[in-house]
């Protein structure tokens, strides 16, 4: 049996398609299919790039506002102060922080008691709340700044203003 030579090898080949690609559009034009499609991205790195583009599809949109959600606020008794909360942080009853199950820690978050309109803004450092029906814990400072020390727990709007990654609210 005669067996004829292989010319070309597997490696060889890929490696002459890659440059042929490289050199026929330019390096622009073979990195620019890189950053618009990579299958290889995660979803930490999609959450990075932007979500909304123009007609002309060159500048990302800024969106205004995140999504927002009612549902049943209580508040941190004073027993929790000094101890650490779920991001390694040591809980201060007298800032304006709060627990929430799901949004990153770092987001900003209004939080506006629907009984008597006022509002304040905190910073999500901790998980919970883990009482059913109930979807942010504040802190005192928090819960004074809208009038909930009294009733414990008052119906609230979250609305999330700021994050390090997208911020959506699941109550």
């Amino acid at each position: 049996m005669k067996h004829e030579k292989q010319f070309f090898s597997l490696s060889f080949v890929a490696i002459l398609i890659t440059i042929a690609l490289g050199s026929s559009q330019g390096r622009a034009g073979f990195s620019a299919v890189a950053t618009h499609y990579n299958p290889l991205y995660n979803s930490a790195e999609a959450s990075l790039r932007p979500a909304f583009l123009t007609k002309e599809g060159s500048q990302p949109q800024k969106k205004a506002h995140f999504p927002v959600t009612e549902g049943r606020a209580s508040f941190y008794a004073n027993q929790f102060h000094g101890h650490k909360t779920a991001n390694g942080e040591t809980f201060n009853m007298d800032k304006l922080t709060a627990a929430h199950p799901s949004l990153p820690f770092g987001t900003w978050v209004r939080v506006t008691n629907l009984r008597n309109g006022k509002d304040v803004i905190v910073r999500i450092n901790d998980r919970g709340p883990f009482v059913k029906g109930r979807i942010i814990d504040l802190s005192t400072s928090a819960a004074k700044e809208i009038g909930l020390i009294k009733s414990g727990t008052a119906r609230v709007k979250l609305e999330a203003l700021t994050s390090g990654r997208s911020a959506f609210i699941a109550g």
